[in-house]
């Protein structure tokens, strides 16, 4: 991120091991291997104590898959992943039963502080969109009543601070929601835009479970060549799923272009948020230089470009290094999820003080 100095991590070993990190069970080994004392001294820590964490990153840079990754390793039962964007979402269906609605103004009505009368509340809620933030105050609100529901967890913030007036209220969020003697901590991603545009350009959804995939970065296991339009589609292999032929979402040719003003107004608040004193702060990155590759990571754990090509009438499968330029212009490779997960893990155990 350009003005901002992320270190390199370096997760690679001097062992010949080898883990297949799409493997439950091979992330398992993975991570005792790369991290398995950190990991003790958090489940450790976790037995009395929990902590709040602020996730900060450009959108789609993966924040709820390094908080659910986490959670996976360390314990599924004593960490939620809460974003705002879903909870916002989630007031869609609210709207539309009259029950539920009443009991949100009943609520809204009693715990509601702000400059907006609730009936304009309830209008912009009905009325929602993306691009229009929802006031502070209401967030605020509503985030109290969805989070008293998780009970006593650790918890992992995705979606705010969302605005400049709201980093200032994340250093006060522990005790708006009752969690008055945790532990807070920032946690910055950086993902370079070129990252993010691939990722949209090439992502892929079955039109029947809503699975998505990447043809260039995360295929399925069945990948099928059409010979009326010359192109290769992958095929779902969802658990549950029939199996449908796997479409691209209407507008993701355009990659991050509808999108350009929310990701420099993200990376505006991650430098801000790296300003802050007085609360520790995560560093995530996604890159690596490729001529730091070889020294900083293991070759697993670099994200595989794949690439098809037909054959006697057989899809076969070709997989290399991706190698994509950062927002210095510096040629760089991809990290899989799992090895930034291994740098959250022990910068954490930092960040808590143990």
């Amino acid at each position: 991120m350009k003005d901002l100095d992320f270190p390199l991590f370096v997760t690679k070993t001097s062992e010949d091991k080898k883990f297949d990190l799409t493997d439950f069970e091979g992330r398992k080994a993975y991570f005792e291997y790369k991290a398995g004392p950190e990991i003790k001294k958090l489940k450790d820590y976790m037995q009395k104590n929990s902590f709040i964490a602020y996730m900060m990153g450009k959108k789609s840079s993966g924040k709820g898959t390094y908080a659910k990754m986490l959670a996976e390793v360390i314990d599924k039962d004593k960490i939620a992943h809460f974003s705002i964007g879903d909870m916002i979402r989630s007031f869609d269906e609210t709207m539309k039963d009259e029950e539920k609605k009443k009991e949100l103004v009943d609520f809204l009505e009693k715990n509601y502080r702000g400059f907006l009368p609730l009936s304009e509340i309830m209008k912009a809620l009905e009325t929602r969109s993306t691009k229009v933030l929802l006031p502070t105050e209401l967030i605020l609100t509503l985030a109290k009543r969805e989070i008293s529901k998780l009970g006593k967890k650790t918890i992992f913030i995705d979606g705010f601070p969302r605005d400049l007036d709201q980093i200032s209220y994340a250093l006060f969020f522990r005790d708006l929601i009752g969690y008055r003697e945790d532990a807070d901590v920032f946690v910055l991603i950086d993902v370079p835009t070129t990252v993010i545009d691939e990722r949209v350009k090439t992502r892929v959804i079955c039109p029947l479970c809503n699975n998505s995939r990447s043809l260039k970065l995360l295929p399925t296991k069945k990948v099928e060549y059409d010979e009326k339009d010359k192109t290769f589609h992958l095929i779902c292999d969802n658990s549950g799923c029939p199996g449908a032929r796997m479409v691209a979402k209407e507008g993701d040719e355009n990659g991050i272009a509808p999108i350009k003003e929310r990701l420099d107004k993200d990376e505006m608040l991650i430098k801000e948020a790296y300003k802050l004193q007085g609360i520790p702060k995560v560093l995530l990155r996604n890159t690596i230089p490729v001529a730091k590759t070889n020294e900083t990571a293991d070759d697993y754990e670099i994200t595989p470009e794949f690439s098809y090509e037909l054959k006697d009438g057989v899809v076969l499968t070709h997989e290399k290094p991706w190698e994509v330029k950062d927002d210095e212009g510096n040629l760089s490779n991809s990290l899989m999820p799992p090895p930034v997960v291994v740098s959250l893990i022990k910068q954490l155990v930092g960040a808590l003080g143990f």
